[in-house]
């Protein structure tokens, strides 16, 4: 099983203090462009890889879902998630991507926010999220942007004076384990190229139907200092084909 950051006591309160966290979906950035890739889902079976705190779990239920299954590897992450996104038609189960069984044809939209990145054998979770969808199934997921995985240490290269001269991509084409410091602590995500993301889930049996990459709104345009417009992560939309 990964290594799991999020239940070390110091790494999940640092992350307790991120907006995302303090505010929902309302406090995530990605927030505006991810919502209108999400289909109708009044009556509809969601599976959530990588729940976190349950957010997205709630908004389906809030949307008229009929089951949600919220599935992450961090049991702090689960309580917390039923602590603050409880649902009756919602499950917060503990478990790795990895080893969920994903039955087939089970669910009609799967939804993956900033997890994919922690995953190596990437197109082998397309397949078995494939498997689990029913024939006309959405999947929509945001995964950090190739580029920012790619770079050394995810942090710019400084001048003397401190300031922010340029981001550096380095081993763009060599896949693999990255290891970088997030929240105060180093942590272990997967680099892939886009030729990887994108190709593999056209290989796994899916049509693209949207990829965005993620940017700024308009009001958080004057908040973030230039150093933070950077591409970040993208998302996108296929359906079963």
């Amino acid at each position: 099983m990964r290594h799991n950051h999020y239940d070390e006591q110091t790494f999940f309160d640092q992350y307790a203090q991120m907006s995302r966290s303090q505010e929902g979906l309302s406090g995530a950035g990605e927030w505006w462009q991810l919502k209108p890739l999400l289909p109708s889902l009044e009556g509809k079976r969601v599976l959530d890889l990588g729940c976190g705190y349950g957010w997205h779990c709630k908004y389906a239920a809030d949307q008229g879902a009929k089951e949600v299954l919220g599935l992450d590897l961090s049991e702090k992450m689960i309580a917390e998630a039923r602590r603050r996104n409880a649902h009756p038609v919602i499950t917060y189960q503990v478990g790795a991507l990895e080893q969920y069984d994903y039955p087939e044809g089970r669910w009609d939209c799967v939804v993956s926010n900033l997890t994919l990145h922690y995953i190596a054998d990437l197109e082998g979770i397309y397949r078995q999220i494939r498997r689990t969808l029913t024939p006309d199934g959405v999947f929509i997921f945001n995964i950090e942007h190739p580029v920012f995985t790619a770079g050394v240490g995810q942090d710019w290269a400084y001048g003397e004076d401190g300031k922010p001269l340029y981001w550096p991509v380095d081993d763009y084409f060599l896949p693999g384990e990255r290891k970088t410091h997030f929240l105060g602590s180093e942590v272990i995500k997967q680099h892939h190229t886009l030729t990887q993301i994108l190709m593999g889930l056209l290989d796994a049996g899916f049509a693209l139907e949207a990829v965005v990459e993620a940017r700024p709104s308009e009001e958080m345009v004057p908040l973030m200092p230039d150093e933070l417009r950077r591409p970040m992560m993208f998302l996108v939309r296929a359906r079963v084909k």
